[in-house]
């Protein structure tokens, strides 16, 4: 049965009026592919718009925020935390951002999650486009979800 379809097929918001407020958390990852010269101005901190990698975390950060008021039939959820960590991988010339939202609420932070690392990874796009448009974001997953009824390790 889909959730977010009424008995009429339309469209609704789900009813969480009656579940309990549980902690639940979820994380998050996706890869954006670079060219080393790209890699060099993240490490170098030389890029012309300034530190890719912090303006893609509040990007992200505030991303996470916004969720409901970008995906239709999302509740506003209070999140209490938001982490978003970068690796660079300079062999396989790629970037992978992993975030974890957490929060103590009626429904899950799985979109949340997923909409952060999402927004970083385009942040990371639009700041390196001037460098080298040549760019490839992958991979985008939702990694684990904790809280709830259902709890998801995703062992890809």
């Amino acid at each position: 049965m889909l959730t977010h379809i009424d008995k009429k097929g339309n469209a609704k918001i789900v009813d969480v009026s009656e579940k309990k407020i549980t902690q639940r958390s979820a994380t998050s990852s996706g890869k954006i592919f670079v060219s080393k010269k790209i890699i060099n101005a993240i490490k170098e901190n030389s890029n012309k718009k300034g530190d890719i990698l912090t303006v893609s975390k509040i990007a992200g950060i505030m991303g996470a925020k916004k969720t409901s008021d970008l995906i239709p039939l999302c509740h506003p959820l209070k999140l209490e935390n938001i982490s978003i960590d970068y690796n660079i991988n300079e062999n396989k010339k790629f970037i992978e951002v992993t975030t974890k939202v957490k929060c103590n609420e009626k429904t899950g932070v799985e979109m949340e999650a997923i909409t952060a690392t999402s927004i970083c990874l385009l942040t990371i796009y639009d700041m390196c486009k001037a460098l080298d448009s040549k760019m490839i974001i992958s991979d985008i997953k939702l990694l684990k979800k904790y809280g709830g009824k259902k709890t998801i390790i995703n062992n890809f």
